[in-house]
């Protein structure tokens, strides 16, 4: 009886592990072939609530960009130069053609991204900080598309608080909705987003660029 459960034991493993879905790595056969160089980023789509949403996710990925070895186009003056042409947001900038953009600034490619979640949300018993975004880059010398990431960052990620009961819950949800307000926790959540969307790990991420060794010498 003993051997008999044991191997039904076995064999409820093996039937587990092979009904387990194997994630595919990360196709960078187009990155590769494309060989970028220079990283141009356009301003933010924001498809958030927050009007800060874009400005803010954008100033963030410049820094882990060019630590990863890239030129990236200083943001302050590619917003100055869309502006002068008379686009002042996301998704009118992200609609210019590739051809166009390689014109103007003779970048090798262009970061495109969308912040779809941005802010804190007061839920019955918590008060939950929540940035998403995706992002895909595309070949400014081809139209192509040479990689695609989406990434989320929570501060409930890190919330063990279970203790205090309801009532206690709920009063904290409102302090940390009313510290969230005043310090913009979700920028900093942002940040977190940034680096899992762009660094490169189990579910894609970034390739190094050609400048990775001079950026980890500074």
């Amino acid at each position: 009886m003993k051997k008999l459960i044991a191997a039904c034991g076995v064999l409820a493993a093996l039937l587990l592990t092979g009904c387990a879905p194997h994630k595919k790595p990360y196709d960078y056969s187009a990155f590769r072939a494309s060989k970028p160089a220079s990283i141009l980023v356009l301003p933010a789509d924001n498809k958030a609530p927050d009007v800060n949403a874009a400005s803010s996710f954008t100033s963030l990925v410049t820094e882990p960009l060019a630590e990863a070895g890239y030129y990236v186009f200083p943001v302050a003056v590619v917003d100055e130069t869309f502006q002068q042409n008379g686009l002042t947001n996301g998704h009118e900038i992200q609609a210019v053609s590739p051809q166009r953009l390689h014109d103007i600034f003779h970048a090798d490619s262009a970061l495109y991204i969308s912040v779809n979640d941005y802010g804190s949300s007061y839920q019955v018993i918590q008060s939950v900080t929540t940035v998403s975004a995706t992002a895909r880059l595309v070949d400014l010398r081809t139209g192509k598309e040479i990689w695609q990431g989406v990434a989320t960052a929570s501060d409930a990620e890190d919330n063990n608080n279970n203790n205090g009961g309801l009532i206690g819950m709920l009063v904290s949800a409102a302090i940390k909705q009313i510290s969230s307000n005043v310090s913009d926790k979700a920028h900093t959540i942002a940040g977190v987003t940034s680096a899992r969307l762009l660094a490169q790990n189990e579910q894609g991420g970034l390739l190094v660029g050609p400048r990775y060794k001079l950026a980890t010498v500074r």
